[in-house]
């Protein structure tokens, strides 16, 4: 697995324009909406587990 995963599109306005933010690890601007978003991977979910 990658240590860092990157978005495809923005989860505000699908668009496709984003850049790492210097907010922090994770941290996201997308130019078209402006916004700055955070993405925190929680882990896995098995059914067969609960």
């Amino acid at each position: 697995m990658s240590g860092r995963a990157v978005p495809f599109h923005c989860p505000f306005c699908a668009e496709e324009e984003l850049r790492p933010h210097e907010a922090g690890h994770g941290s996201w601007w997308c130019r078209a909406c402006t916004r700055v978003f955070t993405l925190k991977f929680l882990g896995l979910h098995s059914e067969a587990a609960s």
